[in-house]
Order: C-alpha cells, then sequence, then structure tokens
C-alpha cells in the first residue's frame, strides 16, 4: 500500500500568532517546504459525527487575500460536493452563494 505525507510548518510570533507558515506533501514535484499565507483543513470525525477544523492565516495576509481564499474554498467545496455525492442542487446553491460574495467584494473595493 502506497503512503502520502503532508506536512505543515509554522512560524509563530511571541504572541503565537503565525508569521510564516509552510507546507510539502509526499507527491508535491517542488520536493520542498513551500510558503502560503492560509491554511484551512476539515477532518471528519466518524465516532463523534462532526468536523474538526484548522485555520491559520498568517499575520501579513490582507483583507483582500482572505476574502479571495474563502471563497474560493467555498468554491472548492461546490465541486467536492457534486463530485463525492453528485448533488447538484447543494452544489449550485454553494457556487451561487460564491458569485453573490465575489459581488460584494467587488462592490465593497468601489467605496
Amino acid at each position: 500500500m502506497k503512503k502520502s505525507e503532508i506536512k505543515f510548518e509554522i512560524d509563530l510570533d511571541e504572541k503565537n500568532i503565525p508569521e510564516k507558515i509552510y507546507w510539502d506533501a509526499t507527491d508535491s514535484p517542488s520536493g520542498k517546504l513551500t510558503e502560503t499565507k492560509a491554511l484551512s483543513v476539515s477532518l471528519w470525525d466518524p465516532k463523534q459525527k462532526n468536523t474538526m477544523r484548522i485555520d491559520l492565516w498568517a499575520k501579513d495576509m490582507t483583507v483582500d487575500e482572505m476574502k479571495q481564499f474563502c471563497i474560493e474554498t467555498l468554491g472548492g467545496m461546490a465541486d467536492t460536493i457534486k463530485n463525492s455525492t453528485g448533488d447538484e442542487v447543494m452544489s449550485d446553491e454553494i457556487k451561487s452563494l460564491c458569485t453573490k460574495l465575489v459581488k460584494h467584494v467587488q462592490e465593497e473595493s468601489k467605496k
């Protein structure tokens, strides 16, 4: 059986706020730690029947970048739900929300 590993390294400041975030994976083409500004990991606990989450972002990530990251993460979830369950209604509703959020962010940036 093949195994794969995903690794995260977080540089924290004196208040334990992430300054730098790095990641690497067994199958990554770079084969080395790569810097990122944010990560969001969700884990399903089958015993408790709930989701555990890890959300981290570097303190120099801008508000606009964070909003884009969240919208794109939701959009990815729309694809995940469609591919994993075939539920096109749920997928379309999530995509619709993403479209509304993009418009909201665009309107905000005009102010």
